[in-house]
């Protein structure tokens, strides 16, 4: 299955406007996004139906969809760009929980394009998407890890226990404005990731991605073609000393630091 990889370049350097597909090449592939989407997003879905026991299913299960996300955005024309140190850097990254910011739908096929086979990682999803038998088994399955809103003590609580859980090397992605921001800078955090951070003992790995709300601003459903920049900041390590607001301030600064050199 072919492989379409993150671009590499200097992470001090801006990158130079990439050469994109002509309008013809660019409708061939959108087409064939018709075609043949509809029939890998059924495959991805039921794959964990069928083969949620095998050995090693979680292993190559996840590189199956990591090689969907990378198909995606081959199609739509939309580049990946990520040094090469930070893509390193993501490869050995151990005792983590993988913190990035949210702009736009194409944020999780992005993440998944960019990091490397080594560095494993899974989603926290809402226990009501748990509630349909088919979603529920799939999505234990592959490893998601479900989370119970109703009750914030609860859901720390659920999503602590369940990093603590995991392997060194497998981190869960925590988005921690919540939701889509709006606004052209960053939202505000919620203290979830600190929290859960501080209680299971791991470091945070910053994440910041840049341009993803302009190739798909809300309101628009099908994106533009043209380049998503993905930042790996090094590790934030919690501060025992500082409350749990001041290391939530300090955490978005420096991602706010990065966010606004774009």
């Amino acid at each position: 299955m072919r492989r379409f990889p993150a671009m590499v370049t200097d992470p001090n350097a801006r990158p130079l406007a990439p050469s994109t597909p002509g309008p013809v090449l660019r409708i061939l592939k959108r087409c064939l996004l018709v075609l043949f989407g509809p029939f890998q997003f059924l495959f991805i879905a039921f794959v964990p139906l069928l083969c949620a026991h095998r050995p090693g299913f979680r292993g190559w299960y996840w590189r199956l969809v990591k090689r969907a996300c990378s198909r995606l955005l081959w199609l739509l024309s939309i580049r990946v760009e990520i040094s090469e140190q930070e893509r390193a850097a993501l490869a050995e990254d151990t005792g983590s929980v993988i913190v990035i910011n949210h702009r736009s739908h194409l944020d999780g096929f992005t993440l998944m394009d960019a990091v490397p086979d080594r560095k494993w990682f899974t989603f926290a999803a809402k226990k009501e998407l748990f509630d349909a038998r088919l979603l529920r088994t799939g999505f234990k399955a592959a490893g998601l890890v479900e989370i119970d809103r109703k009750s914030g003590k609860v859901a720390m609580e659920t999503l602590s226990d369940a990093v603590r859980s995991m392997p060194d090397r497998r981190s869960v992605v925590l988005f921690p404005e919540g939701t889509r921001t709006k606004s052209e800078s960053l939202g505000q955090f919620k203290a979830g990731a600190v929290v859960v951070a501080r209680e299971s003992g791991r470091t945070i790995r910053p994440i910041v991605i840049l341009d993803s709300d302009r190739l798909l601003p809300r309101g628009r459903f099908s994106p533009l073609s043209g380049t998503i920049r993905i930042r790996a900041l090094d590790p934030f390590h919690c501060d025992p000393q500082a409350s749990v607001e001041e290391d939530v301030a300090r955490l978005r600064g420096q991602m706010m630091a990065v966010f606004e050199r774009g």
